[in-house]
């Protein structure tokens, strides 16, 4: 049985194919391999990384100098070996198409000191401290000139793009605004009303929700790409991290334990992406999407642009509370 969904105000639709779903291959989670027996984010090996742009140690916001590193930390900040973007970018000429040089920043932000930590491990304060130090980054670079976005992620398991084991997130400041986001920026500025308020509205209390707390809510929404699809939204409208206390980052970091603790707890070791969305534009409201990796955008996604779930979000979520 499918039916075609659509987006609630993006107008895009996705197939829900439950049917889909009884493949021997979907869903699954991935298979990680054996654990590398040295690692250069593990406490121990500050050395093996370029110096930190911000250590978090004890209350503190330090910086490695080139000689000497800090030890001890509790979060570790540091630039990306292999950077999408740089700083030092040159600039850059074709004679037939348009184009600019590669300017920005990139950041890995190592979560724990500990090889084995997770963020469904993590302590109250652990998970406050993570929710700062995202603030605090973004915020960071947000600053910078000539930078109008900052894109704020973490790839979980190798089919998510994570490249090594140890927890973190990455971050990757750009010069220009993704055109995803003009795109919903265009259609939410023609709504009467924020479409995410809506939706709170109308998924609060209701079957699709997974979790909620006075702040936030998570839910797996209508319109979901990926089985297992995740959206967490904050009930008050409010359109960037800069403008969450640390009641509310204490209050999201929740939420995000909260979610991922479930999808592991499903599937074991499942691989996904979460990817915090924000423009500080008063209409906006913003919102982290966790999409889990169970299979492989095939032809006919590539093709059309709309996704097959084999997993309808109603069935995800029983599977999500461990519902009968």
């Amino acid at each position: 049985m499918s039916e075609i969904r659509k987006h609630y105000f993006l107008e895009e639709h996705c197939i829900i194919a439950s049917n889909r779903g009884k493949r021997p291959s979907a869903p699954k989670a991935c298979d990680e391999g054996k654990i590398s027996s040295s690692c250069v984010f593990c406490h121990g090996n500050e050395d093996q990384t370029p110096p930190a742009t911000a250590v978090y140690k004890d209350g503190e916001v330090l910086r490695d100098n080139d000689d000497q590193r800090v030890t001890g930390w509790d979060i570790r900040c540091i630039p990306n070996l292999f950077p999408v973007l740089s700083p030092d970018a040159e600039d850059v000429f074709h004679p037939d198409f348009e184009t600019k040089k590669g300017y920005g920043f990139h950041e890995v932000i190592v979560e724990s000191p500990l090889h084995k930590s997770r963020m469904n491990l993590f302590t109250d304060n652990e998970l406050l401290l993570l929710m700062q130090v995202y603030r605090d980054r973004v915020m960071y670079y947000q600053s910078k000139e000539d930078i109008r976005y900052v894109s704020l992620f973490k790839n979980w398991g190798k089919k998510a793009g994570a490249s090594l084991e140890h927890t973190h997130s990455q971050l990757i400041a750009i010069p220009l605004m993704p055109q995803e986001l003009l795109k919903e920026m265009q259609v939410i500025d023609d709504l009467d009303r924020c479409p995410y308020c809506e939706i709170i509205e109308k998924e609060s209390g209701k079957e699709r929700q997974v979790f909620e707390n006075r702040d936030f809510i998570v839910i797996a929404p209508f319109y979901s790409k990926v089985p297992y699809e995740l959206w967490i939204l904050p009930r008050k409208h409010t359109s960037h991290i800069s403008g969450f206390d640390d009641r509310l980052l204490h209050s999201l970091g929740k939420c995000l334990k909260f979610a991922v603790s479930r999808l592991d707890a499903t599937i074991p070791e499942l691989a996904y992406n979460y990817m915090l969305f924000q423009i500080e534009k008063p209409n906006y409201h913003f919102n982290i999407k966790i999409r889990p990796v169970t299979s492989i955008a095939a032809g006919f996604e590539k093709n059309t642009g709309i996704f097959i779930n084999p997993v309808p979000p109603e069935l995800a979520v029983e599977h999500l509370l461990n519902r009968k």
